[in-house]
C-alpha cells in the first residue's frame, strides 16, 4: 500500500493603513509565498533537531514586488524593503495555535510611517534587521500598490496555516 501525505503551508496578511486621524485610509490581503529557505528552516529546525530561536518578525516591501521561492533577506532582486517607519521590524507575536492555524490578530505589527512611500506587500524574517537571517516568506498586494504617508499607521495581521491533504 502507497501512502502519500501532503502538508500544505499558507500564510496570509492583512494589512491596514490609518491617517494620523485614526481613520481608515486602504485595506489589503495578500497570501504569501513560502521560500526555499524557509521551507528549508522547518525541516531543518523541526525535523532534524538544530537550535531554534522563536523571535520571528514582519516587515514591508515596496511597490510591486516579485516573490520568488529563491529569495533570502540577503538576496531579493524583485523586492526591496521599505524601512521609512519607526523602529526596526515589527515583531511576530503569535497567539495560540489551533486547527491548523496561527496569528497575531490580538498582538499586529504596527508600523507608524515616517515617510511617503509606496507599499506592494509584506514578508515574515527571523530577525528584526539585516540580511542575516532566514526569509520565511513574502507576498505582494493582488490588488496594487498602496500609499502610505508620514504619520500614517500600518497594521499587519498575520496568519500562518498548515494543511494536510
Amino acid at each position: 500500500m502507497n501512502v502519500s501525505e501532503v502538508i500544505a503551508l499558507e500564510n496570509y496578511y492583512a494589512i491596514e493603513c490609518h491617517g494620523p486621524d485614526g481613520q481608515l485610509k486602504w485595506r489589503e490581503t495578500i497570501k504569501n509565498l513560502v521560500t526555499t529557505e524557509g521551507l528549508n528552516d522547518i525541516l531543518n529546525k523541526y525535523l532534524k533537531g538544530s537550535t531554534y530561536t522563536a523571535a520571528w518578525y514582519v516587515g514591508l516591501t515596496d511597490g510591486t514586488p516579485t516573490a520568488a521561492a529563491g529569495d533570502t533577506l540577503a538576496s531579493h532582486a524583485g523586492w526591496v524593503e521599505v524601512t521609512s517607519y519607526t523602529g526596526n521590524r515589527q515583531a511576530l507575536t503569535l497567539g495560540t495555535v489551533s486547527g491548523g492555524s496561527v496569528d497575531n490578530t490580538a498582538s499586529k505589527a504596527t508600523f507608524p510611517m515616517t515617510g511617503t512611500v509606496t507599499i506592494g506587500g509584506a514578508f515574515v524574517a527571523s530577525v528584526a534587521t539585516g540580511t542575516s537571517g532566514v526569509l520565511y516568506g513574502v507576498g505582494a498586494f493582488t490588488g496594487g500598490d498602496k500609499a502610505a504617508s508620514s504619520g500614517d499607521s500600518l497594521t499587519v495581521s498575520v496568519t500562518l496555516t498548515a494543511a494536510a491533504s
